[in-house]
């Protein structure tokens, strides 16, 4: 009995949980100075990054702000969608797996 040894403890593996990227989508109506606002407040990003970012939108059309677990992305999408809508911007953000 004293040389039995468990199978399991070999095979437990800690796998990270999947990554999602937050997509800002560009549009012909909400400023860029509301984009960076929500670069700052929402997805704590410096000035100087959300500066850069906003302008990866406005001129490519879209750009990754981020890269989070699903429940961090979806958290912060929604506030910063909700934040969009009450000022009256049509913000289009999504989320996509890594």
């Amino acid at each position: 009995m004293g040389n039995q040894q468990t199978s399991l403890s070999s095979k437990t593996r800690i796998r990270e949980p999947q990554k999602y990227k937050v997509v800002f989508h560009n549009d012909d109506f909400t400023t860029m100075d509301f984009v960076i606002e929500v670069l700052t407040k929402v997805f704590l990003k410096s000035l100087h990054d959300a500066y850069s970012f906003m302008l990866d939108v406005h001129h490519k059309g879209k750009a990754t702000v981020g890269t989070y677990t699903y429940d961090m992305a979806k958290t912060r999408t929604m506030r910063a969608t909700e934040m969009a809508r009450a000022q009256g911007f049509p913000l289009r953000i999504t989320i996509e797996p890594e």
